[in-house]
């Protein structure tokens, strides 16, 4: 099973790399890179959403294979949601499940929040505040004059985020949080108004960035979800090498 991955505001798709290398082998992961960062550093910066979501679809499409699932964390989350309405808009074969990580539903977002981020200080508190990024980073001016320009042009991708209105998606849906972080759980059950399938909400130990910290617990539950729409995993598989379960059973989060 391949499992497409959207970075979270101001990151770029090598922040799922490193899943890769511990996750059991029939999950295929595979990091989607926006315009602005990584091997698309040279492409202009995304700010509308319907290009972006455009762009993205087809960028996927030929390497859409059948079972496959959508994931991403905060902005990420909203950006695979909107491809998983663009896939059913098209016609194109709609991934067997949806994973939301890190954010409110699109009923319960705050806009005005990203509207007010715009100077360089007021990007660099709120870096410091969601505690995602290690402080010789945040210190580094030749780092943050490349990090600055692609988190202010995400903050504006959030802040014109529109939901619309359309038929629900028919996947189920499955919702991440961290116990600690600012969404609450009404704003993430409202999830649930998004689909007509079924729904789940974990929340895990940590703040914002617990896909970080609590990685292990995290990449158990992507498995757990997965694993039924896989024909490639088998109860036998055993541990992965670097400890996650090959067929992730246990309840994680």
């Amino acid at each position: 099973m391949r499992l497409f991955c959207f970075p979270y505001a101001g990151a770029s798709a090598m922040v799922y790399q490193r899943w890769r290398r511990k996750v059991p082998d029939w999950l295929d992961i595979k990091p989607v890179e926006l315009s602005g960062r990584g091997n698309k550093m040279l492409e202009t910066l995304a700010v509308e959403w319907e290009s972006l979501i455009a762009t993205l679809i087809r960028e996927m499409a030929g390497d859409i294979r059948h079972p496959y699932a959508l994931f991403g964390h905060s902005l990420g989350a909203l950006i695979a949601f909107e491809v998983a309405h663009g896939l059913r808009r098209r016609g194109l074969p709609l991934p067997a499940a949806l994973i939301v990580s890190g954010t409110q539903a699109p009923s319960r977002r705050d806009r005005q929040r990203f509207e007010q981020l715009d100077s360089d200080a007021e990007l660099l508190a709120e870096m410091q505040r969601l505690n995602g990024t290690e402080a010789a980073i945040l210190a580094s001016k030749e780092l943050m004059d490349l990090t600055l320009p692609v988190l202010r042009a995400d903050f504006k991708l959030c802040a014109r985020y529109r939901r619309q209105v359309r038929p629900l998606l028919p996947m189920p849906l499955h919702v991440f949080a961290g116990s600690d972080d600012e969404t609450s759980d009404e704003t993430l059950k409202a999830w649930q108004m998004e689909t007509t399938a079924d729904f789940s909400l974990h929340y895990f130990s940590g703040d914002h960035f617990f896909i970080q910290s609590q990685e292990q617990a995290v990449l158990a539950s992507l498995c757990r979800h997965l694993q039924p729409h896989s024909s490639a995993a088998q109860p036998s598989a055993g541990l992965h090498a670097n400890g996650v379960p090959g067929v992730c059973l246990g309840e994680a989060g």
